[in-house]
């Protein structure tokens, strides 16, 4: 079996993110186009998905242009539909990167002070951190605002299910019920993975711009990209395309449907989907500078606690030779939404993985690919 170890050349040196609810599974693989310089990595992932169940689309480029591109297995079991290259995956967390450029964006337009405290922009906010949390530190998880999502694992949602995400709520009743709460930690002290810091960062975006999430969204990064197959995930919506999602219960030892959840629920921190290419659109827009500025990049891509920036992970990493890398990663894990985007800034090299079905651990997957990938 050729998986990567914990000692993985790409991997940070510490784990990240609290994967709730995400599990295992399997199988196939369909078209896909691979250059020279990049065969190494293709030959590696084709290899490592007949020995393991990855279930998915995988995309490599380097300078922005997509030179292996690869889908695996089924967007819906049941029917037999096959991923494909166009298809569309929920990206979970990967839309907190789509949050924090929404937010530097306004920073940079002067309409938001980082280091001013969530009452600044929302005076009706009740929690107890209304005057203690700044947006920075939203931003970088060390807000101290109680975790929503404390507790949940897949026994507590099998048996209570998950009243955060399986109930109908709007972005406003999100706010209220779930990120309103009393501080857990001294703001600025302690890193805590926490939806509640970018669904509270979602209302700023609201009250600041005059517009919902989806519409700064979409007026700020989807429509200047051209990214069009790319949007938020409502439960009520058939989304063309959109592939179905699924985990594996170890307990009865199965492949099963997720569980039914109102997607938009998760809101600016995780409702978003999207297919590859339009994930590669805004990654080449991100680190070209044509969303933000290289100064405030710079903010962004400045790990803190947990080695989070404001919206992503960024750690440094070396090779064998003592090469300096620096990784910028952005994981998504709702069940069986598992999503992927890894770019090694030196090289301007992006890896996206995109998989509607918790079948490997894409943190050591994507470690893998880079290492042959970056050659």
């Amino acid at each position: 079996m050729m998986l990567v170890t914990p000692a993985s050349l790409f991997l940070p040196s510490t784990t990240h993110m609290k994967k709730k609810i995400c599990f295992l599974l399997a199988f196939t693989v369909i078209n896909g186009f691979v250059s020279g310089q990049t065969t190494k990595a293709a030959l590696f992932i084709d290899s490592f998905t007949k020995q393991h169940s990855f279930n998915g689309t995988i995309l490599l480029a380097k300078k922005g242009k997509a030179s292996h591109k690869k889908s695996f297995g089924m967007a819906h079991f049941q029917m037999k539909v096959p991923n494909t290259p166009d298809t569309r995956y929920k990206i979970a967390s990967i839309t907190k990167a789509f949050t924090a450029v929404l937010i530097l964006q306004l920073y940079e337009q002067g309409k938001i002070d980082l280091n001013k405290p969530i009452r600044t922009y929302l005076p009706g906010y009740k929690g107890e951190g209304a005057d203690k949390v700044t947006i920075a530190q939203l931003l970088n998880m060390t807000s101290g605002i109680w975790n929503m999502d404390e507790g949940v694992t897949l026994e507590s949602a099998l048996k209570s299910g998950m009243p955060a995400y399986q109930l109908p709520h709007t972005s406003d009743e999100m706010l209220t019920l779930f990120c309103s709460g009393k501080l857990k930690s001294e703001p600025g002290k302690v890193w805590d993975y926490n939806n509640a810091n970018y669904m509270i960062l979602g209302k700023v975006i609201e009250q600041v711009a005059g517009k919902t999430f989806e519409q700064q969204l979409q007026t700020m990064i989807l429509q200047p990209l051209e990214m069009k197959h790319t949007g938020i995930a409502y439960q009520q919506t058939m989304i063309a395309g959109l592939a179905s999602t699924y985990f594996y219960r170890d307990d009865i030892q199965t492949l099963v449907n997720d569980l039914p959840v109102y997607t938009e629920n998760w809101y600016a921190s995780g409702a978003m989907y999207a297919t590859a290419d339009d994930l590669l659109r805004f990654t080449r827009a991100l680190f070209e500078r044509k969303l933000l500025k290289q100064a405030t990049l710079d903010l962004m891509f400045t790990p803190g606690a947990g080695e989070y920036g404001y919206g992503v992970l960024v750690y440094k990493a070396y090779d064998i030779h003592q090469k300096h890398y620096t990784i910028v990663k952005r994981p998504g894990s709702i069940m069986g939404a598992q999503t992927m985007l890894f770019h090694v800034l030196e090289e301007d090299a992006t890896i996206l993985i995109l998989s509607n079905a918790s079948t490997v651990s894409l943190d050591e997957f994507a470690a893998a690919i880079a290492e042959r990938f970056i050659d």
